[in-house]
């Protein structure tokens, strides 16, 4: 299961009064999440180059891509690895990457662990209030469902029309 989803699960049942608190799901979410990040980060800063640049490093990792991710690091710096914290698929990549090129600690974690704090909080408190207000949420829900349901099949008529549309010009331009 997907972390963010773990956690938004965790942050929803608080809100639905369970007994695991809001800050709780934010601490066993947030902790976990950093230290991994730092482990990562270590273990590739002391033994990622080395790795890297043998055999088997090459072919998972291209010395020309190696060149341009230390390239891309260089030009965004801090901001960099601070924002791409916020994308999935490369949240996980950036701490050990950071090590690999040789990033100094405290610019590669420090961007890690704040925004690590910002997702985490956004998604627990955001999955919190869900929780908090599910049956207005399901509500909603319903008649958006609807609204949404409508709109599909609207389109779908129009994509069918367009495309009986163009299929017939198409014949003709043939015959």
């Amino acid at each position: 299961m997907p972390a963010d989803s773990a956690v938004a699960l965790g942050a929803f049942l608080a809100g639905q009064g369970g007994s695991v608190t809001m800050l709780g799901v934010f601490f066993a979410t947030w902790i976990p999440n950093v230290t991994s990040a730092i482990g990562t980060y270590w273990l590739a800063r002391t033994a990622g180059r080395a790795f890297a640049e043998s055999r088997a490093g090459r072919r998972l990792l291209h010395p020309r891509a190696l060149r341009a991710m230390e390239q891309a690091y260089q030009r965004h710096h801090t901001w960099g690895i601070f924002v791409s914290r916020f994308l999935p698929g490369f949240r996980a990549v950036v701490p050990p990457f950071a090590g690999v090129v040789g990033i100094g600690a405290v610019r590669a974690l420090a961007p890690v662990v704040v925004a690590s704090g910002l997702w985490y909080g956004f998604l627990v408190w955001l999955a919190h209030r869900v929780g908090q207000n599910w049956y207005a949420v399901r509500h909603a829900l319903r008649h958006l469902s609807w609204g949404l349901g409508a709109a599909a099949l609207a389109a779908a008529a129009l994509l069918g029309w367009a495309a009986l549309r163009w299929r017939r010009r198409h014949l003709r331009r043939e015959a």
